[in-house]
């Protein structure tokens, strides 16, 4: 069983950088490959970016390609999310999820455990 919560949402203005982290309970956080979904009003939960066990394997949706990057430390059994240049449609509540079964799992299906999310909201 793993938990994770998330932190490190809040209100930024356009340009602006946050940086969510993601701290998970558990022994086993590091055979977990773990993803960031977000959830804005109206639309579907998407994934943003995901990472493999090791942080060797990364992934990004075109929207944040170059603005946001995903990685993670085994150690202190957490995973990040530095979001630079930051746009008002980045708003969204933001969801730290991970996956036991897939080494690189890119859709909702594929991770067992999600955390509480994170509002992230992006000014003009």
């Amino acid at each position: 069983q793993v938990q994770l919560v998330e932190s490190g949402g809040g209100l930024v203005q356009a340009g602006g950088s946050l940086r969510l982290s993601c701290a998970a309970s558990g022994r086993t956080f590091s055979n977990y490959a773990m993803g960031w979904f977000r959830q804005a009003p109206g639309k579907e939960r998407e994934l943003v970016a995901r990472i493999n066990w090791s942080g060797g394997s990364t992934y990004y949706a075109d929207a944040v390609k170059g603005r946001f990057t995903i990685s993670r430390d085994n150690a202190k059994n957490t995973v990040y999310l530095h979001m630079n240049s930051l746009k008002p449609e980045d708003t969204a509540v933001y969801y730290c999820a991970g996956s036991s079964t897939y080494s690189r799992p890119t859709s909702l299906r594929m991770y067992d455990y999600w955390g509480q999310g994170t509002q992230v909201t992006v000014s003009s």
